[in-house]
């Protein structure tokens, strides 16, 4: 027995139009975008002092002048 009406918060509702809101509440979802907290700022370090095992490998300015 398929009910053509349900009673939601006192109010009728069809079936199809339940699936067809909940159909435009999934769209939303997925168009939905969060703005960053703080802007992105691009790394200009060269590529091996990007990580710390990076930067013990490869000696820098000052490693350099203490050698000498």
């Amino acid at each position: 027995m398929n009910p053509r009406h349900m009673l939601l918060d006192g109010k009728p509702y069809v079936w199809r139009d339940l699936v067809r809101m909940r159909r435009e509440q999934l769209q939303a979802v997925t168009k939905a975008r969060q703005l960053p907290l703080f802007e992105l700022k691009e790394d200009t370090r060269p590529e091996a002092h990007r990580t710390a095992a990076g930067r013990y490998l490869e000696p820098s300015l000052f490693a350099l002048l203490e050698n000498k």
